[in-house]
């Protein structure tokens, strides 16, 4: 049984296998059903007014869900994807009203969700040992915000967690990391502003191991628009960190803000080809009608997304949920097409 059937027992109330697990309304479903709330109901918006101007499914209508698609960020690629699929159904099914039309194309959107999902969504913490996590990112997209939600996370679960201020050239940068660290209760280790990045990451290598650290999260700059020397930086923080631990960093995390749609996609890209980026910190994600950004860097990129912003409170940002997602992007237009 997919994805698709087991949202649609929830609605319908229908007895569910044993085998699959239920979609139930937890508290973080909730989160994710309010956070998409923005997205889902744009892109059911656009879809009715779809069905409401057409009576045929033809070539004209095809068009128009492409158009859709686009502008909902779920990218190129996905919209070509889903409505060549779509013309298969149609032909195999040949559905008759607008819901038997409209539950085809939630179907295929939600089969190539499932499809794109890639790689392993989980942190990769090391037992016993430090674990080093470099996050990426240009500036202004909620990448010091995420790093202290994430280090309010560990420290709640009893982790001990260091920050190192590795971006030292955007002129405030080192001074915010410091207020965040000191309000969740882990040390910031810094330099001064204009310094070299990696002797700051090697201090703070040096300290999290003498103080038996378990994660030291690293900021870095985000200068993109000067990939050479990002680069570079990037590849000078790796050489010092893997000295110190040979199998670090153990994550780089890319941070992009959803607001910004396929901009954030074409981030994403750059950075891709700029360093071994292992997951994405979706932030914003409730700000926006631009969810389907999503499934766009899942099936162009083939990078996890694992962690997406909710809200503004520490506990906004959660782990990435498939299920809960699916949910939260299409739970209305299933119920519509019932």
């Amino acid at each position: 049984m997919g994805l698709f059937d087991r949202i649609k027992q929830a609605f319908t109330g229908e007895k569910q296998e044993e085998t699959q697990t239920p979609i139930e309304q937890t508290e973080t479903t909730e989160k994710y059903e309010k956070g998409l709330e923005k997205t889902r109901k744009t892109f059911s918006s656009r879809m009715n007014e779809l069905f409401a101007n057409f009576r045929t499914v033809d070539e004209d209508f095809f068009e128009e869900l492409e158009e859709v698609l686009i502008e909902s960020d779920v990218g190129f690629e996905v919209t070509m994807e889903i409505t060549e699929a779509l013309r298969q159904e149609v032909k195999l099914k040949n559905p008759k009203g607008k819901k038997d039309v409209q539950q085809v194309i939630i179907e295929k959107m939600v089969d190539i969700y499932e499809e794109s999902e890639a790689g392993d969504r989980s942190i990769a913490l090391k037992e016993d040992d430090l674990t080093i996590i470099l996050f990426v990112g240009v500036n202004g997209v909620g990448k010091t915000t995420t790093i202290a939600k994430m280090a309010h996370q560990y420290i709640t679960e009893g982790k001990k967690v260091f920050l190192a201020a590795g971006d030292t050239f955007r002129a405030g940068a080192i001074e915010q990391l410091e207020v965040w660290g000191e309000r969740v209760g882990a040390p910031v280790v810094s330099g001064k502003a204009g310094g070299d990045p990696a002797s700051v990451v090697f201090d703070a290598v040096k300290r999290a191991k003498e103080e038996n650290a378990d994660i030291l999260f690293v900021d870095t700059a985000g200068r993109l628009q000067n990939k050479v020397n990002l680069m570079k930086e990037l590849e000078k923080m790796k050489r010092v960190i893997s000295k110190e631990v040979p199998d670090g960093p153990h994550e780089v995390l890319l941070v992009l803000d959803a607001t910004t749609g396929q901009n954030a996609l074409i981030q994403a890209r750059q950075f891709k080809e700029t360093t071994n980026v292992t997951g994405i910190v979706l932030t914003k994600l409730d700000g926006t009608a631009k969810g389907g950004i999503v499934l766009a860097i899942r099936k162009e990129l083939g990078i996890p997304v694992k962690y997406v912003g909710l809200g503004e409170s520490m506990d906004d940002l959660q782990e990435f949920e498939p299920n809960d997602f699916v949910y939260g992007l299409f739970s209305e237009l299933i119920k519509d097409s019932l």
